[in-house]
């Protein structure tokens, strides 16, 4: 296990820690539309998304040859990949045809979550709570589903790298699990209010 650390890389990604505080101001200022029928369906998505997104590393990491195990069984793969991948190390293994591919996904990534948001929604407000609900679930179940599947992470304070774009954004993974959760939370929280006074 790696020992903890607080600070991200490079600094300005620690600025994301700021996001489900904001976020609550705002929308507890403007108030919040969201019907319950709406979350669901966009939790639905997210969690789909997340493991789409924890496939697609699963099968980065076989064709850079980063996945002990990965003609055998999920077991297999578990058992010998535990100690053989980190994450944070695998960009700067991966060749440059698929570095490039990379990050024309992470871009797509993010196209297709705003995309989300414009569809569901009417009000800014709204649509911003609605991009970072699918986004925190998308987040937490691709971490989840990459445990489920090769057993990694083994530990919150495993490395990982976030985003490639402009430049990595490196991580421990407790880090993006907290601002996700504290996302939903603040969603929650907003919405809630919203309920009690309207």
């Amino acid at each position: 296990m790696e020992p903890f650390r607080a600070l991200a890389q490079p600094w300005w990604v620690n600025l994301l820690i700021l996001i489900p505080f904001v976020a609550y101001v705002i929308f507890r200022r403007k108030g919040l539309t969201l019907p319950v029928r709406l979350l669901v369906l966009v939790t639905i998505f997210g969690i789909a998304f997340g493991y789409v997104e924890a496939a697609v590393v699963v099968y980065l990491r076989a064709a850079i040859g980063l996945l002990p195990g990965y003609m055998g069984t999920l077991s297999d793969v578990a058992r010998l990949s535990r100690q053989a991948y980190q994450q944070a190390k695998a960009a700067g293994q991966m060749p440059q045809s698929l570095l490039t591919v990379e990050l024309f996904r992470e871009a797509a990534t993010m196209f297709m979550l705003i995309a989300v948001a414009l569809l569901s929604a009417s009000r800014a407000a709204d649509r911003w709570a609605i991009f970072l609900w699918a986004f925190a679930f998308w987040d937490i179940t691709y971490y989840l589903a990459l445990w489920a599947t090769v057993c990694w992470p083994f530990s919150l304070t495993n490395d990982d790298v976030l985003f490639l774009i402009p430049v990595p954004w490196i991580s421990q993974v407790w880090f993006p699990a907290v601002v996700s959760g504290l996302t939903l939370l603040a969603i929650l929280l907003a919405r809630g209010r919203r309920g009690r006074t309207h």
